[in-house]
């Protein structure tokens, strides 16, 4: 039983394009150091979802409360500042996150400068320990992310979302299209920079394996709406819901 005021309150969320097209009537509460797993099929509408609860998308119905003030309540520069400073998303593809064009070192940089820093040294000097953290030689500081292989581009994603040690995180598939081996290493990474950081993270994912590593609790979403909820070992487990007992044996078969 949580004692503490939830970060994320969610109320009655939706969004729809169409009939059975987006989420509705989504409800969750999300408290510091949670992992929140987002599982469903293609269409299950998990990522509108998510662009919803980052503030990147207005909803059509509901409420999301952020440390106990109304997201929507306060205008679109105060939400861009959060996604600056005490939020980071972190995409699928790990160059929809990066700049292109500019350094390693300099993608690390930027998100510091958001929060106020501006001396050159100590910023190059704690992109520096950041590239180490993620498992990145320090030496290739001033490389393009470009020169990056596809885990090294997504490492370097998750290290400038996380420099500003932020509060809450969203993820949209983030192991999506790398090799086996190469998923295990960042799985690994993440579930040690949560614990060591307390970070709140929301994930999405069609891997009931990833949900099983890295969620604490699942929302499992069929055609918008969310079919069951739970502690993520209890909901695989033992899932409930015909749907989920569908998603569960299909992996296990």
């Amino acid at each position: 039983m949580h004692n503490e005021q939830p970060l994320l309150a969610v109320n009655n969320l939706t969004h729809l394009y169409a009939p059975g097209k987006g989420f509705e009537q989504v409800s969750f509460d999300l408290y510091p150091g949670e992992v929140l797993g987002i599982v469903g099929e293609s269409g299950s509408g998990k990522t509108t979802l998510l662009k919803s609860l980052s503030a990147r998308l207005i909803p059509q119905q509901g409420t999301i409360h952020y440390q106990g003030n109304d997201l929507y309540q306060q205008d679109e520069s105060a939400r861009r500042r959060l996604l600056r400073t005490e939020w980071g998303v972190v995409h699928q593809h790990a160059l929809d996150g990066l700049r292109p064009q500019v350094t390693a070192g300099g993608n690390i940089g930027e998100r510091l400068m958001a929060i106020g820093q501006r001396h050159y040294g100590e910023i190059r000097a704690t992109a520096a320990h950041w590239l180490q953290e993620v498992e990145i030689a320090a030496n290739r500081i001033d490389d393009l992310p470009t020169t990056f292989s596809g885990g090294m581009q997504q490492r370097l994603q998750i290290a400038r979302n996380l420099v500003t040690q932020p509060k809450l995180v969203f993820m949209d598939e983030p192991t999506g299209g790398l090799d086996v081996s190469v998923q295990a290493r960042l799985l690994d990474l993440l579930r040690t920079l949560v614990r060591e950081l307390n970070l709140a993270v929301v994930i999405v994912t069609h891997d009931l394996g990833v949900a099983r590593l890295l969620a604490h609790r699942l929302l499992v979403m069929k055609q918008g709406r969310v079919v069951e909820n739970g502690l993520t070992d209890r909901v695989l487990d033992d899932p409930h819901h015909p749907y989920t007992q569908l998603l569960v044996s299909s992996v296990l078969n």
